[in-house]
């Protein structure tokens, strides 16, 4: 990781951020899943707790596959401000160690980096949590498949 400072984005981009990833990702708009803030390859989201989200009605507790979601689609986004530009990339490995259950109607936070790239391959490590970090509900490592990168990246790289 390179030793700059890593800028944080304004709230206007992150909105402006949000409102595009939700445009191109309709899934990420139907669950609900919003952009908090985001910095060179790092971001920070949220899902709503929503009835309509629920696993299981006896306790209450977002569906573990919207869990999944928020942070595949987080680590995506992530590895998209660390490139700094729109890319194809695909989830190719995504770990999640669930630490305690979520509760009742909190709504699930995720603080995703992504700390590694390459011409093919981004690697990520991010934290569900309701309020504090420190306190996760779950934990994730993943890989993404990049298209290899343009030329300058190639040159750069010394390929």
């Amino acid at each position: 990781m390179s030793d700059e400072p890593k800028s944080m984005w304004s709230a206007e981009m992150a909105s402006q951020i949000d409102n595009a990833w939700r445009d191109l990702v309709p899934h990420n708009a139907a669950l609900g899943i919003e952009v908090i803030r985001i910095r060179v390859g790092e971001v920070w989201t949220r899902l709503p707790w929503a009835e309509k989200l629920v696993g299981n009605p006896a306790t209450g507790v977002i569906h573990g596959g919207a869990l999944s979601t928020l942070l595949d689609a987080s680590g995506g986004l992530a590895v998209a401000t660390r490139i700094g530009r729109p890319s194809p990339i695909a989830t190719l490995d995504l770990r999640i160690d669930s630490m305690r259950p979520a509760e009742r109607g909190k709504d699930i936070q995720v603080h995703m980096e992504c700390y590694a790239v390459t011409r093919s391959v981004a690697f990520v490590r991010g934290v569900a949590y309701h309020e504090d970090e420190s306190d996760p509900v779950a934990t994730c490592a993943a890989t993404f498949a990049r298209k290899g990168g343009d030329k300058a990246e190639r040159k750069k790289d010394g390929a």
